[in-house]
């Protein structure tokens, strides 16, 4: 099955931080103020000489759907072309990544023209059979490996649509190039996970683990959503046994496991990183 997330799974789960009319990031967080037609220089942050994080997070968001955006943001700070940020678990996404798999050609080809770096997704979107022949020709088995989110070469070709047609058909001729879908999880086992969970006294020391039946079955659809209190939530795809790894994090391990006061939570990554037990209702 094609594993691609549509325009909505995007919008919930950026909306579980910050809705998107919070976008618009001030003026005076791209450059400097002025004072009588004077410049004048900002007070230095911390994160001096990186980029400010709130930038970044509106660029690589905005760049799955807002060509005008993207071209105020990069008009403005030309480097943000080559944005990149981590959605939690090392799932990093760069504004070209984000574009590609949404098939989002202008936004995809408005960043390259401004100094962001191609990739072989954006090359399978944008439907450029060679780059992506020659890719696989030199790196055997290159059609497994994932983009952002986890989501697969061949999805990010259906995403390109008639233009990327011919990469599509040569990916799928390959027969691996996509992923293997979830274990399913029956009503009640979702039921038995969702909740609470908490690691700690403060209020981010929590995780809410939520279910959304709403959007049918895919290979990158999981009805479970991980969300550490004020962070993004992450979708949660099933191995077995109640073990899972997050979206564009294959690496990671959440398990679940039963006691005598109830569930417990624990993130392995690989080491164990926590552990969480569901509150009582």
């Amino acid at each position: 099955m094609i594993n691609v997330f549509s325009r909505r799974s995007l919008l919930k789960f950026a909306g579980a931080i910050f809705p998107l009319t919070s976008f618009h990031i001030p003026t005076r967080l791209l450059g400097a103020e002025t004072l009588n037609n004077e410049p004048q220089a900002l007070p230095v942050p911390d994160l001096f000489p990186s980029q400010p994080p709130e930038l970044v997070r509106e660029m690589v968001t905005v760049s799955h759907f807002d060509l005008k955006r993207v071209k105020e943001l990069v008009e403005a700070r030309p480097a943000l072309a080559r944005a990149a940020w981590d959605w939690g678990f090392g799932d990093w996404e760069a504004a070209l990544g984000a574009a590609s798999h949404m098939g989002n050609r202008p936004i995809a080809e408005y960043l390259i023209a401004n100094g962001a770096r191609p990739t072989l997704f954006s090359a399978s979107m944008l439907g450029q059979i060679d780059v992506v022949k020659s890719f696989v020709a030199a790196n055997p088995h290159a059609q497994r490996i994932r983009g952002p989110h986890g989501i697969s070469l061949l999805a990010h070709a259906k995403a390109g649509g008639e233009a990327a047609r011919p990469v599509f058909e040569f990916l799928q001729s390959l027969g691996d190039a996509d992923v293997d879908p979830p274990v399913a999880l029956s009503d009640k086992d979702l039921a038995a996970l969702a909740g609470t969970y908490v690691f700690g006294l403060g209020v981010a020391q929590q995780i809410e683990l939520t279910i959304d039946q709403r959007q049918g079955a895919s290979a990158m659809y999981s009805p479970l959503t991980w969300t550490r209190k004020g962070t993004m939530g992450r979708p949660l795809f099933h191995l077995g046994e109640r073990s899972f790894y997050p979206a564009g994090a294959s690496a990671v391990r959440i398990r679940f496991t039963e006691d005598k006061d109830g569930v417990v939570m624990t993130v392995h990554d690989p080491e164990l990183v926590l552990t969480a037990r569901r509150s009582q209702p």
